[in-house]
């Protein structure tokens, strides 16, 4: 999820979720003034609105009020087509063909606050404008019009889930999302082994990603970031022609790269040392919880209490968020992982919950800072860079062509 999609891309997909240290956007100057909204002190350009809607997203999942004016927000990013931007400077201005819509904000946007509850016209428009920019193959891209990729196609799925829709039989051309995730599956044996890639490379071929997989086999399973247990179903790796086998063979790759590697996964720029890759490694300990693959699941949640204070301190709310899911779907409690208090560190990088909200707010806590909508080249390089780390759904694969 977090840190989660392929915003050309953050989800690459997805997956912005959290990104890794290298990728983490710049700590704004004392002249910068973002708004008192919103969550995390950084740059919100490439992810304002997807680590939004984790941190109220995760807050729900653990029975925390959101801050009124936190969730005010993230509404008033939505454009009046119903899509999302992954953020907006100044949402009194109508968005035009300059502002850059983005699936992977929209879709988290939509799984928080159909969460929440109470916004139903504002999802309802969100999936609508979804719709309009699926892909003929089935799938979804980072940006409308873009080649389907696994993690944006499967953070649109978690949103079509949570506002009701049955994901399966949305379809353009008589092909649904699921169709365009069975041919992004690899094949059993060699390399890929049963693992989903995150887009085919420009002779086609496919890669196994680690991150775009833990977003497949959510996507195949049709489930969002936010998950129960699942019942566990052997089975060994075999062709793909279900979503279901999919998400066995999917899975049964995330266990085996999470065995070899110590119970995490890790991740490696070109020009890099490799790194245990945080984000993504919370993303597989969801898609494996959810599909009942327990046994992996908790020994990487127990390494990721071991290990990853420093990572989410420096990384933020989605960070935080993600390892909330991580800690929920195995049962493990947030407010006690590994020693730390995911809930309050994550409540401390923005407005204090309804319940401890003060009554009055400053009014020029309610201003928006202003400026322009379109980032041109810049957008589409910055998103590629936290994509390409493998952070979770938006910038894993945000989960991509870039968390992930």
């Amino acid at each position: 999820m977090n840190v989660r999609r392929s915003a050309a891309v953050l989800a690459a997909v997805a997956v912005i979720g959290a990104a890794t240290p290298a990728a983490a956007d710049p700590s704004p100057s004392p002249s910068q003034a973002f708004p008192s909204a919103l969550y995390g002190d950084k740059d919100p350009k490439f992810d304002g609105v997807w680590r939004q809607s984790l941190a109220l997203l995760a807050q729900d999942t653990v029975g925390v009020k959101p801050a009124a004016k936190s969730v005010e927000w993230l509404t008033r990013q939505q454009c009046e087509d119903g899509g999302f931007a992954s953020y907006r400077s100044d949402p009194t201005t109508a968005c035009d063909a300059k502002t850059m819509l983005d699936t992977n904000a929209t879709s988290a946007a939509v799984q928080a606050l159909a969460a929440l509850g109470g916004h139903d016209d504002t999802t309802r428009k969100a999936v609508g404008w979804l719709k309009s920019v699926q892909n003929e193959d089935g799938g979804w891209g980072y940006s409308p019009g873009g080649a389907s990729d696994t993690n944006s196609t499967s953070v649109v799925i978690g949103a079509l889930a949570a506002a009701g829709e049955k994901p399966e039989q949305v379809e353009k051309d008589g092909r649904s999302p699921h169709d365009a995730l069975l041919k992004l599956a690899l094949p059993c044996g060699g390399d890929g082994d049963g693992a989903f890639a995150f887009q085919p490379d420009k002779k086609g071929k496919l890669a196994a990603n680690a991150d775009a997989t833990a977003a497949g086999v959510l996507g195949t399973l049709g489930k969002g970031m936010v998950v129960e247990p699942g019942e566990k179903s052997d089975a060994t790796c075999e062709k793909a022609a279900t979503p279901q086998q999919a998400a066995a063979n999917g899975a049964g790759y995330l266990t085996a790269a999470l065995a070899k590697d110590g119970n995490h996964l890790m991740s490696a720029l070109a020009g890099a040392e490799p790194q245990p890759d945080f984000g993504n490694t919370a993303d597989a300990v969801v898609a494996l919880a959810a599909r009942g693959d327990t046994e992996q699941a908790e020994k990487a949640v127990r390494w990721l209490e071991k290990n990853s204070a420093s990572w989410a301190a420096q990384s933020g709310p989605a960070a935080y968020a993600q390892l909330i899911f991580a800690a929920h779907a195995t049962g493990t409690n947030p407010r006690d992982f590994g020693g730390a208090d995911l809930v309050k560190q994550l409540g401390a990088t923005g407005p204090a919950p309804q319940t401890a909200e003060k009554t009055k707010t400053n009014a020029s806590d309610e201003k928006e800072d202003s400026g322009s909508d379109f980032f041109g080249v810049w957008w589409y390089v910055g998103v590629c860079l936290v994509a390409g780390i493998g952070i979770g759904f938006l910038f894993t694969g945000r989960k991509k062509q870039r968390q992930l």
